[in-house]
């Protein structure tokens, strides 16, 4: 007698259908553990690969998290206290020369330095700054014309008027800084070399730089925005370069004080959003004493933290370099800088390790190329102490 085959059957469709979703629990559960794997192969192969990288090839400037932490600590602690640049990548400024030529500062230690500049240096503070990948830097200025007319609907259309252009290239001259410690001091663990050396860098190019934005020569150096013409002719007369001054009524002093508002309405309105006045502190301590008819002061401290004081609703900035009141004397400036001034410059500050020259200090020679010129004319006016 032959045996039939046996077929178990799920009595109760229920069961059934818990048993079909366990086993599909259990499917999707194996599959997230593979991938979960499978990401961690991935993220441990490319680890892999970044590490054969760093190890092959040392991040330079511009890198960024840890990598750029340990160039800048190798930095430091290499060459800056021993003059050990072995197994240090860094940029040489000079392809005949090694070493001597200099070496491009890590991100971290320019960042600190171009910040301190800012806080420094006022005029930088305000004016437009563009860096440059060359010596040179060359910006076109347009002057004039009539970009658009009106006309009936079947009259012709005349050709309007072509804008000049001018052809802005400001001087440059290479700032540098020589700054100097002692080994012992190199060699002291306590010693904070890193934020010593940007902070004595920045002193020294924020007090030359300020000079020259306000009075630079040109020759091998910014030229500062009061070395251009100076005439009191209006803007629609005036030379392309040449800057309007308002005459305060007095030879070395205020015949009133309505010359400041003369000064400020003498910008044209779409320059005066963001401008500011620009003056020394032993002028504006003249300007504080001014007060309206009715006593109110002029001047208007501050009322937040962080926030420049006002001079008729325009912040006051106050750069030294300006001069001091004296007949025929251009104390007071008042514009747009940022439209006005524009200061160019190379990214990088190079800097050289110097042990030998004065021996037993170590001189850290830093070098910064950096020009400036009056970029637009019409956005910044001077007031000049005389009668006319």
């Amino acid at each position: 007698m032959t045996s039939s085959p046996t077929f178990e059957t799920k009595a109760d469709p229920l069961e059934e259908s818990f048993d079909a979703v366990l086993m599909a629990e259990d499917v999707a559960h194996q599959s997230d553990e593979i991938k979960l794997l499978r990401t961690d192969v991935d993220g441990l192969k490319t680890q892999m690969t970044d590490i054969s990288k760093a190890s092959a090839r040392p991040a330079l400037d511009g890198a960024k998290g840890m990598l750029s932490s340990t160039v800048t600590q190798d930095f430091v602690a290499r060459y800056l206290r021993r003059g050990d640049h072995s197994g240090i990548e860094l940029k040489s400024f000079s392809s005949a020369s090694g070493p001597e030529g200099g070496f491009a500062v890590p991100q971290e230690i320019d960042g600190l330095i171009g910040a301190t500049l800012r806080d420094i240096s006022p005029i930088r503070a305000i004016a437009t700054v563009v860096q440059t990948g060359s010596a040179g830097y060359r910006k076109l200025v347009t002057t004039g014309g009539t970009p658009s007319g009106w006309v009936s609907e079947t009259a012709g259309r005349p050709e309007t008027d072509t804008p000049d252009f001018n052809e802005i290239a400001p001087p440059t001259g290479e700032l540098y800084a020589n700054p100097a410690a002692s080994q012992m001091m190199l060699d002291d663990a306590a010693f904070d070399v890193e934020a010593w050396l940007a902070d004595e860098i920045a002193r020294e190019f924020a007090q030359a730089e300020g000079a020259a934005f306000v009075s630079g020569s040109g020759v091998n150096q910014p030229r500062g925005f009061l070395n251009a013409a100076v005439t009191d002719e209006n803007d629609d007369v005036r030379a392309f370069g040449a800057l309007q001054y308002v005459a305060s009524g007095a030879s070395g002093g205020f015949a009133s004080e309505d010359a400041l508002v003369d000064l400020v309405h003498t910008l044209r309105p779409a320059y005066r959003q963001g401008a500011s006045f620009v003056m020394n502190s032993a002028t504006l301590a003249r300007i504080r004493k001014f007060k309206t008819a009715d006593g109110a002061f002029l001047w208007q401290p501050s009322l937040a933290q962080g926030q420049p004081a006002t001079l008729l609703g325009y912040p006051v900035v106050e750069a030294e370099d300006m001069p001091d009141i004296a007949a025929d004397s251009l104390s007071i400036a008042f514009g747009n800088f940022r439209a006005g001034y524009l200061i160019a410059e190379r990214s990088a500050t190079r800097i050289l390790r110097d042990p030998f020259t004065n021996k037993p200090f170590v001189h850290f020679y830093a070098t910064k190329r950096v020009g400036g010129q009056l970029m637009n004319s019409e956005a910044i006016k001077l007031m000049q102490f005389s009668a006319s």
